[in-house]
């Protein structure tokens, strides 16, 4: 019985293995990879680059301030609208 299952356990790791090489070699050896890859890299950048505020340098995500458009602004940045 303890065979049985084992030999279960083991042909599903063989198949997880396989679909994980499939994937690794899909996404670094196709061109569908490099544009999945280009892609991740461009979305990376844009939240990296949403974090920046251009008077008072990088902030956290958490640390900016939601408008009711959706759009974040730096909270000293929203101080000096909201004072103004």
């Amino acid at each position: 019985m303890g065979a049985i299952i084992v030999e279960g356990v083991l042909f599903v790791a063989l198949i997880a293995a396989g679909g994980a090489l499939l994937y690794w070699l899909i996404i670094y050896f196709t061109p569908a990879g490099v544009r999945i890859r280009q892609t991740q890299n461009r979305k990376r950048i844009d939240q990296a680059a949403e974090l920046v505020c251009a008077i008072h340098g990088r902030r956290t995500e958490d640390q900016l301030v939601r408008l009711a458009s959706g759009e974040r602004v730096c909270p000293d940045c929203y101080k000096e609208i909201v004072n103004a």
